[in-house]
């Protein structure tokens, strides 16, 4: 399904906001650790090179709920149901002062997570599934969503390099015991088995996440170049070249 016909999961609440849309919504969805967010850049990078005025979003981020949302996950102390309401006006607050804004504006928007990342963990913690996809049908269909699909061992090392492993990430708000990496493996395979549920049920396209950054870039490249085939970019290209990772 394309954005540009303005098309909602459910409620169609900001209708009126999407008329004539011109951008392009494109998101990458996965796991912590499976490198979305150097993906994000280096897209990014690239586009802007290639002429086309690009924006990004991404969970917990909005000027609305962003901060507190953050805070309350520091204290440890968010029930299920107030932490995907808070979930939800942070997104309801990004899809109406920056991804609609965006997409009306001509741009492309990368964002890093959509709600499907809030659903798949709700239903990782027993939240009912009807429930919480009625709670995020607002939501705006994307141009293409991108799964950068891996496996829970390769997450492991990555995690561990990265930043170490994380309450929420190891489900250490409702697994018994307190055991990081046993908590993590745990919670990350239950989480897997979500976004593979859901993957099929929201069509995404699906990308080995663990092959090398570069092979992983040019996938995406491929998939992009032809759902941005009709915008005409703003700009003359850009003669610089980009350098991507090979590891």
């Amino acid at each position: 399904m394309n954005n540009k016909q303005g098309q909602f999961y459910g409620y169609d609440l900001l209708a009126e906001h999407i008329r004539d849309c011109k951008g392009r919504l494109i998101v990458l969805e996965g796991t912590d650790g499976v490198g979305r967010s150097s993906q994000i850049a280096l897209l990014r990078e690239w586009l802007e090179n290639e002429g086309y005025a690009v924006a990004t979003s991404g969970l917990k981020r909005g000027k609305l709920a962003g901060k507190g949302l953050n805070a309350a996950m520091e204290g440890h102390t968010l029930g299920d149901t107030t932490m995907n309401l808070l979930y939800a006006t942070d997104f309801a607050d990004r899809l109406e002062r920056e991804i609609l804004p965006a997409l009306r504006a001509g741009f492309i928007m990368l964002t890093d997570r959509y709600v499907y990342s809030i659903i798949a963990r709700a239903l990782v913690r027993g939240v009912d599934p009807y429930w919480i996809r009625e709670l995020f049908s607002f939501a705006l269909v994307p141009d293409i969503v991108f799964y950068l699909q891996t496996d829970v061992h390769r997450l492991v090392p990555r995690v561990l390099n990265a930043r170490g492993f994380d309450y929420w990430e190891s489900g250490l708000d409702f697994l018994p015991g307190r055991d990081y990496y046993d908590h993590f493996v745990e919670y990350q395979r239950r989480l897997l088995a979500q976004f593979d549920a859901i993957a099929d049920e929201y069509g995404f396209y699906r990308i080995d996440g663990s092959q090398s950054m570069h092979k992983v870039f040019r996938d995406l490249q491929d998939q992009i170049e032809g759902v941005i085939s009709g915008m005409k970019p703003t700009l003359p290209p850009s003669n610089g070249s980009l350098e991507i990772p090979t590891g």
